[in-house]
């Protein structure tokens, strides 16, 4: 009862993106140590930047204020420079939304460029400011792609780097910038700079609005609030609203829809919540985007009409997806493509011709949504679109060579099947990217068998599985490699295989753990280990190293460095072939 009467109530108050930006930058905001250091997917900083950009909330942020003595031990946010002022504020909760305004405006990502353009809602038939996420890689020293860093070639694709939108005062680089786009036509180039201008207003008066806990908070309480916001906080969702709306309409209790849904696709549920899930499909269904501001626009008639086939599109998705390899949640690259499956049930065709010209089709569109960057952001609007143009190819029975025009992720020109090099970039499978759950998907795919017992890939087996570094992140980030620890946490240097066999690998460097594993192979040695890397895509040769025999500290972290080089780069051509023939709805034959 003392403690409450010495806490102050919270205060709420709005601050400005400038206004934040400026306590980032001389470092007046700070964050607590115990803040982990967890990075938005690209998806997510995209879709923060595009509601800044359309005006839309974007959510609050709690604060704790800071007396003379800062009450934790604290750190800079990602990308921000050292302090030059006092800290007066503890970030307790918005460190990802900040981060990322911060880093996507200050172009401080290695492996994006955040673009701004336009694109068409395709369910209304307007225009309005899109962002897109462009990967970037470098190879000999050059950042690719180079049409990025040209004015000139970026303005003919109608984008404006977002660096541009950053506040403070950078008015002659947006000028030195529009003149380089349109190749110094003063006309164009002014009016380019209003046009950067009015999306420069977009952001400079767009309010975070925050909670502040006073400095009188005692330290176990903020603790607590924090605890609390980021693990047990169960808010009513939007879906909750729709819910109890839509079942005032339809007179019938979607829990209990839904539950027959699980009951007659027990394994849906595995992959997406299955009440979103069903109204998403319905929505498609009813030609509008697969979003929650869809479900109150469903036709109560309509939906329960089409409740059947909703249900047999989600288990028919479902087996497809297992049929794929992708085994539950975790290892799906996107959910995007659940609903849009799902939704095309009823326009397969019976005749088993068609039928497997029908799958090869959506077997080339689940993996471009793997391993492209369509669903990177505004997925809600390119899912309609892809949905329309899908439905009309298997009416028609279209051949995939035809399809570029009428399904935009077909357009290869638009959104490119991998390549090497955007393979050797893509992160750590357990991140939410898309293509770093791509890549994993893609050795799955080829049967992922235990490096120890054997086994291959499965729904049961991967739940027991742990994500393995090929080359141990110890000895890729140790003091002799140096490399950061973003190089050593790539898709390629990962490996799905038993808690087990990854506890019995440990830190230890390649060659010592692949000649354990020959000598418990039951005396078949080598090729039973070249065999089950293969069911991988992991090259053997260029992972049998090992460094143990280097004394000098510098020829060893050299030697390093070379050899993990040397296999991302040979993964990545190992890996390549039975992605482009996924991405053209082949099965891979090796």
């Amino acid at each position: 009862m003392q403690r409450a009467a010495t806490f102050t109530r919270m205060d709420a108050r709005n601050r400005s993106i400038p206004d934040w930006f400026d306590r980032i930058r001389t470092g007046q905001v700070l964050l607590p140590r115990f803040q982990r250091h967890l990075a938005w997917a690209h998806g997510e900083v995209g879709a923060l930047l595009e509601a800044v950009l359309r005006s839309l909330p974007a959510g609050a942020v709690l604060v704790l204020e800071v007396g003379n003595d800062q009450p934790f031990e604290s750190r800079t946010m990602v990308g921000a420079p050292d302090p030059v002022e006092r800290c007066t504020e503890h970030l307790l909760d918005g460190q990802q939304r900040l981060t990322a305004l911060w880093r996507s405006l200050n172009d401080d990502y290695e492996d994006r460029t955040w673009l701004i353009g336009n694109e068409v809602d395709e369910e209304f038939g307007t225009a309005r400011t899109a962002v897109v996420g462009q990967a970037r890689y470098w190879r000999n020293g050059d950042q690719y792609p180079r049409w990025v860093d040209d004015p000139v070639q970026l303005w003919a694709r109608r984008f404006i780097p977002a660096r541009l939108l950053r506040p403070g005062d950078i008015q002659q680089e947006i000028r030195t910038w529009a003149d380089a786009a349109t190749q110094n036509d003063l006309a164009s180039s002014r009016d380019l700079e209003n046009e950067i201008g009015r999306l420069r207003v977009l952001i400079s008066t767009y309010n975070i609005p925050y909670l502040s806990l006073p400095t009188t908070t005692p330290r176990d309480v903020a603790l607590d609030v924090f605890i609390k916001l980021n693990t047990s906080s169960v808010p009513l969702t939007a879906y909750d609203i729709v819910v109890a709306q839509l079942e005032a309409k339809t007179g019938q209790p979607l829990h209990d829809m839904v539950a027959s849904l699980v009951s007659a696709a027990p394994n849906a549920e595995i992959y997406r919540d299955p009440g979103n899930w069903a109204l998403d499909v319905a929505s498609l269904r009813e030609d509008h985007s697969p979003t929650q501001a869809s479900y109150l626009k469903l036709l109560p008639s309509s939906f329960n009409e089409h409740w059947e086939l909703i249900v047999a599109g989600v288990d028919w998705a479902t087996r497809f997806i297992e049929d794929e390899k992708v085994f539950d949640a975790l290892r799906l690259p996107t959910v995007a493509v659940l609903p849009i499956l799902a939704a095309l049930y009823d326009s397969l065709p019976t005749q088993p011709d068609q039928l497997g010209r029908a799958r090869t089709i959506l077997r080339a569109y689940t993996w471009r949504s793997f391993l492209t960057r369509r669903y990177e952001q505004s997925v809600g609007s390119r899912s309609l679109q892809d949905f329309r143009g899908l439905r009309t190819a298997l009416v028609k029975d279209l051949a995939i060579e035809d399809l570029a025009s009428i399904v935009p992720i077909f357009d290869e020109d638009e959104y490119p099947l991998p390549t090497t090099e955007s393979l050797q970039q893509a992160r750590w499978p357990r991140y939410k990217d898309i293509l770093g759950r791509g890549v994993l998907a893609v050795s799955l795919r080829a049967g992922g068998h235990d490096l120890a017992d054997g086994a291959p890939a499965s729904r049961d087996s991967v739940k027991h599985r742990e994500y393995h570094h090929l080359f141990p992140d110890s000895i890729i980030t140790g003091d002799a490699a140096g490399l950061p620890s973003s190089r050593s946490y790539r898709a390629l240097n990962c490996a799905l295989i038993t808690w087990r066999t990854n506890r019995t690998i440990a830190a230890r460097e390649p060659i010592a753990y692949l000649r354990d594993r020959m000598d418990g192979a039951g005396g078949l040695g080598e090729q039973v280990i070249r065999d089950r890397l293969s069911t991988h895509l992991v090259p053997y040769e260029e992972l049998l190293v090992g460094w143990s025999h280097l004394t000098d500290a510098e020829d060893r972290g050299e030697v390093i460095r070379s050899d993990y080089e040397h296999f991302l780069a040979a993964r990545a051509r190992l890996l390549l072939g039975p992605a482009l023939d996924l991405c053209n709805g082949m099965i891979p034959t090796s």
